[in-house]
């Protein structure tokens, strides 16, 4: 089981952009030294709910901390780059890094981001595949054309090849954001494991799960392929000594965040949206995921792994929205939940 922490840089109210930013970092340090598997990078913009608008920027320089820790993007919003170009940073961190970045990519929302970067609904709305199969064949193929509905140009050699220097590894490993069957089954037609949201229970996931291996196996892959598929689950952790104490934490914290984080996002062609309630949803939460204590939250990661398969886990750790308890909640997750999953 690898268990990784997941991470916003989360603006909580009264707070500023910078100490979001430096208790993203810190998560990722303190992650590696308590012998956490992976972090996960956010990217949001123009919102509090993340500050972090580049998430392979911020995996460059958390790659060049640490020694050990993977790093992801969870995920890299596909329709507000050119492919080609994320691509291109993709191949440059999977070289440097001795192979230890992961790419989650994903569809985003119908935000004003497309029009702030110019994509357009259009990007949001159809082209996702298009845009994730150019961007495959960016990582996998020496040289690249394009002749599609939304990106044409002539033949030109991929530099840097991400299939140079690291032996048995043709490329970064991508991750697919899925919250539809649509998604889902992309994702199994390609290959690529999904990465399912922290919203969801279980029983969602390991749906999402069964659909995807049988989709893969409808497009050609083996049984034994479908169900090694590495998967990965979000989720939330937050350990003190009892359930009742990092209940409280989260409950105390995260609404203000999810409130004034949530509200700030604004659809592109005035769409209306709707928000969960944010007391409800942090009580939701609590109770789908590892919150609690340390015995606790080893059984819920392994009740979910047997469950749905799923073996990875990306773990919002920040939901107190204080460093120092951020970093004593991730150095309780290394000492005290990982030795009891082995």
């Amino acid at each position: 089981m690898r268990v990784g922490a997941f991470v916003l840089a989360a603006q909580f109210p009264g707070q500023g952009q910078g100490e979001a930013l430096h208790r993203a970092v810190r998560t990722a340090e303190v992650a590696e030294e308590s012998g956490l598997d992976s972090v996960w990078l956010a990217e949001h913009h123009f919102v509090p709910y993340g500050t972090c608008p580049s998430a392979v920027t911020l995996a460059g320089l958390l790659l060049g901390r640490t020694q050990r820790l993977r790093v992801g993007t969870a995920v890299s919003v596909l329709p507000n780059i050119h492919p080609v170009a994320l691509g291109e940073q993709a191949a440059l961190l999977h070289l440097l890094s001795g192979g230890r970045f992961s790419l989650g990519v994903g569809r985003g929302g119908p935000w004003v981001d497309l029009e702030v970067f110019g994509s357009g609904l259009r990007a949001y709305e159809r082209d996702f595949p298009e845009s994730l199969d150019l961007l495959l064949r960016w990582l996998r193929e020496p040289r690249v054309s394009a002749d599609g509905e939304r990106y044409r140009f002539r033949e030109v050699p991929v530099v840097p090849s991400p299939g140079e220097l690291i032996e048995g590894a043709c490329g970064p490993e991508v991750v697919v954001a899925c919250t539809s069957p649509k998604s889902v089954r992309l994702a199994a037609e390609r290959g690529l494991p999904m990465l399912l949201g922290m919203h969801c229970g279980d029983e969602e996931k390991a749906e999402m799960v069964a659909l995807w291996r049988t989709h893969a196996i409808a497009a050609g892959r083996t049984p034994d392929d479908a169900d090694a598929a590495a998967h990965v689950s979000a989720g939330v952790a937050q350990i003190a000594d009892g359930r009742t104490e990092a209940a409280e934490t989260l409950v105390k914290a995260m609404p203000g965040w999810l409130r004034q984080g949530l509200d700030a996002h604004v659809t592109v062609d005035g769409r209306p949206r709707s928000m969960r309630d944010p007391v409800a949803y942090t009580e939701l939460l609590c109770a789908l995921h590892p919150v609690g204590s340390p015995r606790l939250a080893a059984d819920r990661l392994a009740a979910t792994a047997e469950r749905t398969g799923i073996t990875r886990f990306a773990l919002l750790v920040e939901g107190s929205g204080d460093l120092a308890a951020t970093e004593e909640n991730v150095r309780r997750m290394g000492a005290e939940v990982l030795p009891r999953l082995c």
